[in-house]
């Protein structure tokens, strides 16, 4: 293989490994309830990290996190004020 071509894997190896700690150290501030009802979250519960959705706000630091039923709602009020 090229030494370029091998460079150039390296760095992109590097950088999808710095992303995946940025995203990781985001984990932390995962909150422990919807941030909407309060609805308690188990992060251990496999159907609760799969059904609950998460909002990841990179520049002010900030992850948001939504039970299913608050989510399903804010999506039908978004397309309300779309549709008009």
């Amino acid at each position: 293989m090229k030494r370029r071509v091998k460079r150039n894997k390296n760095r992109k190896k590097k950088r999808k490994e710095k992303e995946l700690q940025e995203k990781m150290g985001m984990f932390d501030k995962l909150p422990d309830a919807c941030d909407a009802c309060e609805k308690t979250f188990d992060k251990k519960d496999k159907s609760m990290v799969q059904s609950w959705s998460v909002v990841v706000r990179e520049a002010q630091g900030v992850v948001r996190l939504y039970c299913p039923n608050c989510w399903d709602t804010a999506i039908k009020v978004i397309e309300e004020v779309e549709n008009g």
